[in-house]
């Protein structure tokens, strides 16, 4: 069986629509419905109805659906493992929030300059949802916060990040935890903190940018953990008290990684690379 045609077949049960399922795989709508009935002449059976406000599925496509899911994503797999045998012609990385303002820049420039025929895609997320990605082969590399725990992943090189615990000059910050978001590594790192430093009882302070956070910390408001690069990047080193964190007590590196079953074919030189 084709998996073309199943591929198809899916966009369009997905979509309801014979239209819009062509318009997600940016083909005419002419070309999806030949494709849908030369896929339901080889199966001897219908798999739609035809309604007026696009399709639906018959009982036998309701069968076939979840058969075809599992047929594309296979073959989805198998495309993205060979498509570098020979060459590392694209490279898709994803990178937290947090290495965008660390490393992330020299490091694209970096492989730029080495790699230039290698077309570079961008993703940034946190480290949940890149995770979720690589499970999917949604990305060839990431660069998530601690190393990876799912057995499915391998770590190509480790980067240390000195963490330190910041809290206002001016005076005594409250029991405040001021972080990007409560599945971010740095955040939770400072609930570990303050558990080594027996404070139990503290509100939170979620906030999207790492520079509004830095200046929530200096007015009193909170206190924050991030790594020593990040406070220096928004020039607040001098603003704020500082006290670096024990790597026995927080320990959050930032690591590159990627899928033990797609590896790129540069995985030597990610292993070894410096900037």
């Amino acid at each position: 069986m084709d998996s073309n045609l199943l591929k198809v077949f899916v966009a369009v049960s997905e979509k309801k629509s014979i239209s819009l399922g062509a318009k997600k795989l940016k083909v005419t709508q002419t070309n999806v419905s030949l494709r849908i009935k030369q896929l339901e002449k080889n199966l001897g059976f219908e798999l739609f109805h035809r309604v007026p406000k696009g399709v639906l599925l018959t009982k036998e496509g309701e069968k076939l659906l979840p058969l075809a899911i599992e047929i594309v994503e296979k073959v989805k797999e198998a495309q993205n493992q060979i498509r570098n045998i020979k060459k590392q012609d694209s490279l898709i990385i994803a990178s937290t929030y947090s290495n965008t303002k660390m490393r992330l820049i020299p490091f694209l420039q970096k492989l730029n300059n080495d790699y230039p025929n290698t077309k570079l895609e961008l993703v940034t997320n946190n480290t949940v949802n890149i995770k979720k990605m690589l499970l999917e082969y949604k990305v060839d590399v990431a660069f998530i916060n601690k190393e990876p725990e799912l057995e499915e992943l391998t770590l190509l090189k480790r980067f240390e990040n000195e963490l330190l615990y910041v809290e206002s000059k001016k005076k005594n910050s409250s029991n405040t935890i001021i972080g990007h978001e409560d599945i971010c590594a740095f955040f939770n790192g400072l609930k570990k903190y303050y558990e080594h430093l027996g404070i139990t009882d503290y509100e939170i302070l979620e906030l999207a940018n790492f520079e509004v956070i830095l200046a929530c910390v200096e007015l009193g408001m909170g206190s924050t953990l991030l790594p020593k690069s990040i406070i220096k990047k928004y020039g607040y080193l001098s603003k704020v008290k500082t006290t670096k964190i024990d790597k026995k007590i927080v320990d959050i590196p930032t690591c590159l990684v990627c899928r033990k079953d797609n590896i790129p074919k540069i995985s030597n030189y990610l292993k070894e690379i410096s900037f």
